[in-house]
Order: C-alpha cells, then structure tokens, then sequence
C-alpha cells in the first residue's frame, strides 16, 4: 500500500461548531449504542477539529474520475443497459413536487467547505477483503484518512456512488478530508457491482466486510470501535442504509474477520435509492422507461447478470433489495438527505424511507436542499436532459460556488458533522 500525506501551512476560518457541519439509474445515531460491537475498545472522547490553516479542499486525481468527480459522485458514466455498453444518460426532464413537511428544508448556500491537510494521514490502496464472484477473485480496497491527533476517534466508513456498475473510491476527496479534518477517521470503500455479475447482496456483503476489517485493525488506525458510521451517497447511499437497517443480522456477515462487527452506529444517506420499483415515480416517462427497462443495471442489482427482468414491479426480491422492508426497533440514526432538483433518483425515494423509519421509532432525520441536484453532479459531465420547470428545482443563485456545489457548502456539511457529533457521545 501506498501512503500520500498532504501538508501546508493553513488557517482554517471559525466553523459553527460540530454540532453546528454514480451514477446512471444513479444511482451515518441516538446516544445509546446498542449496535456496538463487543470488541473490548472503550469510547474515546468526542472529536475535536484540528486547529491548523485553511484551504480548498482536495479533489480526486484518479484517471477513472468523470466530470466533477471528487465532488460528490463517482466518476465515469456506467452503462444502464445490458450487456455493459453504453448509453445515453437519461434525466428528467420534470420531477414532481414531493411534499416536505415532515423534513427540514434548507437553503445550500454559504462558503465553500475549507480542510486543513496537514492535519490528515491518508494510507491508500488497502486490500480488506478478497471475495469471489462467479468463479473470479477482486481484492478490494479501501482508502484511509486518519486525523493526527491523540486518542481513539469515531470511525466513518464512506461508500461512493456509481450507479451500481462503478464503486471508485476515490471519488468525493473533498468532502472526505473535509470530515476527517473535523476528527473522523473515513474510510473510503470499494464494493463489487454489476460490472463483475455482483448483485446487492454482494456489494452489501463488502460494506460489511470493510467494517469489521477496520474494527479488526482498529489499533493500527487509532479507531474507537464503539463508534462507527457508515455514510453514502447515490447508490452508496442505498448501501449505507442497507447497512444500517441490517446492523446486526448476522445472515449479512459473510467473508474474513467474523469474530467482529459489522453493525453501525448511525447512517448517513445522500440521495439514495430504497425502493427501486419507485426509482424514477417522481419523473417524466422517457425517465420511466430507461429506470425501469428490462436488465439494466438496477435489474441486474436485484435480480443478477443475465436478467431480462425489470425492477417495475415490486416483487419479492425487489421488497428484499429495500431497506424498509429490514427496520427494526434496533435501527440505528437516520439522517437522510436530499436535493429539490435531483434527476437522477427521485426525491421522494428518501421521503419515503424517512417515513418507514419514523413508523418503526427510529431516530430519523430528513434535510432537502433547495435547488440542489444529484450531489455536486456536473450537468456538463453527462449525457441527458436537465429537469425542467415542473419541479421548482431551479439552483440557488445566492453565491456562485454554492450554486454549483450546493452539496459542498459549510451549510450543508455541516448537517452531517452534526449528526455525527451529536451521535458520537
């Protein structure tokens, strides 16, 4: 393995406090800690920023990366169709008005996130797990961000988008160092997708496995194991919640390290499919079709390679691949997150689990930029139309970079420092 180490002498602007801070069918909490694993680690104190100077945050080199990769999506534009070749990119072209009374609706626009490098050891290139699919070996890798302070620190495994068909780690480096910079260890994963014949389950399975790789491996990375939280976005927004309602069924630990835990302490879900029968039941009909074409990509996801099946129909193995089908009482934190003008997955994906999770008493949060689209998605990287009037969905204009990266703003990371902090005592 590799290890790259940033430095530079910067000062970081006063932030509110911590309390305060893909993609084609495109696709971290309460203060008790009853998913926590039995691996004898004793919580250390609350995470503290580090205090150095200020400076943009990094941005993914990786050659895979696609436009605005590293802010907010995977690179690459996969294929939706079968045989893996490629495809228009179909967007909305409407999306419908979903009702966000029971969420707290948000204006994205502020400051850019800022990071302070020197304060972060990043070791990349780790293999954490080996699995087989099909006959054929992937040694999977993960992409570590350690905070250079004292002490064991809340650990947040972070899991990239990609339609199903991509999983590149390296994407998102910008909000990645971001929360490491406030005193997270993150941890970035790769998973198998439809690419190689993996389906959910597969790719769910490797979530897992990282996890109880890092509690196994705690020491080295200085991570306190009584505190862990997975966090996604698009598909790996699908795969952290699959995550967390599955936190602590066993029948999902499949591979090395089996004497740890793979169960999480909060869930952090950025624009993430749940329900796939309802993928794209916000949008226009050409946006239909393509989600919802026989083997595409979301099929394969569900049913496996080789499908002519359509996810449309909400099957058997369709309510299996949805996170509210698996809710219990023992569910972690929820924080659910959305943007007003995203065409991609349709908005009311998260509304309606965030509503599963609130029948079942889950703890469970729901925030919707307004204006904001498929993450920092860049419209310019992709093959499509862009969502028209019938949604509201205009970008906030109240400041360039906000405007552009809505899902990169102290305002809206800041949600998601916050949830971790408040769920990190």
């Amino acid at each position: 393995m590799t290890a790259n180490h940033g430095r530079g002498e910067r000062r970081r602007p006063r932030r509110p406090g911590r309390t305060a801070a893909l993609t084609v069918v495109a696709l971290m909490a309460g203060a008790g800690l009853a998913g926590c694993g039995n691996d004898g680690s004793s919580a250390g104190s609350s995470p503290t920023p580090a205090s150095a100077s200020a400076s943009t945050c990094p941005t993914s080199t990786s050659s895979a990366a696609g436009a605005g990769a590293g802010a907010g999506q995977a690179g690459g534009t996969p294929s939706g169709q079968p045989g893996g070749g490629t495809t228009k990119l179909v967007q909305a072209t409407t999306i419908k008005k979903t009702d966000n009374s029971t969420s707290t609706v948000v204006d994205p626009a502020g400051p850019a996130i800022t990071c302070d490098t020197s304060a972060v050891t990043t070791t990349d290139d780790i293999t954490y797990s080996s699995p087989t699919t099909h006959g054929v070996r992937t040694d999977l890798k993960l992409d570590i961000q350690v905070p250079k302070t004292s002490g064991k620190k809340p650990l947040v495994v972070y899991v990239t988008g990609g339609g199903w068909a991509l999983a590149d780690r390296t994407g998102n480096l910008d909000q990645r160092t971001y929360v490491a910079d406030q005193g997270y260890v993150v941890a970035s994963v790769q998973y198998r997708t439809t690419t190689g014949g993996a389906t959910y389950k597969d790719a769910l399975a490797d979530v897992k496995s990282a996890i109880r790789y890092l509690r196994a491996n705690a020491d080295t990375y200085g991570i306190d194991t009584d505190r862990v939280f997975v966090w996604g976005q698009s598909a790996g927004g699908y795969l952290a919640a699959m995550t967390g309602v599955t936190s602590g069924d066993k029948a999902y630990d499949v591979g090395d390290h089996l004497d740890r835990s793979s169960a999480v302490q909060g869930v952090v879900d950025e624009f993430g499919p749940a329900d796939l029968s309802r993928l794209a039941a916000d949008y226009d009909q050409a946006a239909k079709d393509f989600n919802y074409a026989a083997g595409n990509a979301a099929a394969q996801w569900v049913y496996g390679p080789g499908t002519t099946r359509s996810v449309a129909q909400y099957t058997s193995q369709v309510a299996a691949a949805d996170p509210a089908t698996h809710i219990t009482s023992a569910t972690p934190p929820f924080l659910l997150m959305h943007g007003t003008a995203d065409p991609l997955v349709s908005p009311s994906q998260t509304l309606n689990l965030f509503t599963a999770l609130r029948k079942k008493g889950v703890d469970a949060e729901r925030v919707v930029l307004t204006g904001a689209g498929h993450g920092d998605l860049s419209v310019a990287g992709l093959t499509g139309s862009s969502p028209g009037a019938a949604s509201s969905t205009s970008p906030s204009a109240s400041a360039p970079d906000s405007a552009s990266k809505p899902w990169s703003t102290e305002k809206t990371m800041s949600r998601i420092t916050g949830f971790l902090s408040g769920h990190s005592s």
